[in-house]
């Protein structure tokens, strides 16, 4: 059994497709299939369902992801113990971003930890809010920038924005001449949003359910410039935060919802005792975000 093997295992359960694990590993996927299938000869039992369209892990490999995780960390752990003796960073960092992302100090900060430590194999990866999530709890991700309404259970954050919900609308729409606009209102119309698992929508979703509020969704997508294309074209009225809708200020009129006082939160998270690249990288990170 070979620590590589174990990787390709790994990647193969989090991406749940052999195809995706193998861009991720940086091989072919003929080679990972023929490693992990080496794997199950060597365990005696199947670690996949193959007869999906996904690769779906067996009882046996349920069983054998947390020990192969729990070993490939321990491997990085050697390089990490003597890393923090000789002050040299090695490994991988592993960043997540949710989709439609543009906060470019996030790339800067990346861009100056690649600078300062170049041994160290950076990767990024798009997805929703509570899949990025979950990939830092699973320890598949070292970073990860979401979109929330509150600091997720058991990981530390670094908010980089805290917003107000807003809806924005173009000419023509009734909201537009509106000084003060309450939920009720919004949702008397159509609404053009962020699809579920994201920040913005939990709130959004979060504050018609408080209200016992069930809203016309008509579009979903996940970019801001998306929904604000749509909203322009009279599809519904976007759904947006403030700094977000900021950007379409010549397009869209923009209200703040009067009684949804809850806030949008654009955080940084990770896993209490980060890795010493992980640390590293939060500290180029604070710089970008001109954070303490």
């Amino acid at each position: 059994m070979e620590l590589r093997q174990l990787e390709y295992f790994v990647a193969v359960a989090e991406e749940r497709n052999f195809t995706r694990a193998a861009e991720r590993v940086r091989i072919s996927q003929s080679g990972v299939s023929a490693q992990i299938r080496q794997l199950e000869r060597e365990l005696g039992a199947e670690l996949f369902d193959r007869s999906a369209r996904t690769a779906r892990l067996t009882a046996a490999g349920k069983a054998a992801l947390e020990h192969a995780r729990a070993a490939l960390a321990a491997a990085g752990a050697v390089g990490e113990a003597v890393g923090e003796v000789t002050g040299l960073i090695r490994g991988r960092l592993a960043v997540g971003m949710v989709i439609g992302c543009t906060v470019t100090p996030l790339f800067d900060a990346l861009a100056a930890f690649h600078r300062a430590h170049p041994g160290v194999e950076l990767a990024l990866l798009e997805d929703g809010s509570d899949r990025l999530v979950e990939g830092v709890r699973a320890g598949a991700l070292d970073l990860a920038l979401v979109g929330t309404t509150a600091v997720p259970e058991g990981l530390d954050a670094m908010t980089i924005i805290s917003e107000r919900l807003v809806v924005a609308v173009p000419d023509g729409h009734p909201l537009k001449e509106a000084r003060r606009v309450t939920l009720r209102e919004v949702v008397a119309h159509p609404v053009v949003c962020m699809p579920p698992g994201t920040g913005l929508r939990a709130l959004f979703d979060g504050a018609c359910a408080a209200r016992g509020l069930r809203p016309a969704i008509a579009l979903q997508a996940g970019a801001a410039d998306a929904i604000a294309d749509l909203a322009v074209r009279g599809l519904g009225a976007a759904i947006l935060s403030e700094s977000m809708a900021a950007g379409y200020r010549d397009r869209l009129t923009a209200r703040t919802i009067d009684d949804v006082p809850e806030r949008a939160l654009l955080a940084l998270v990770w896993k209490p005792s980060p890795s010493p690249a992980a640390r590293a990288a939060l500290t180029h990170a604070r710089r970008a975000f001109g954070l303490p």
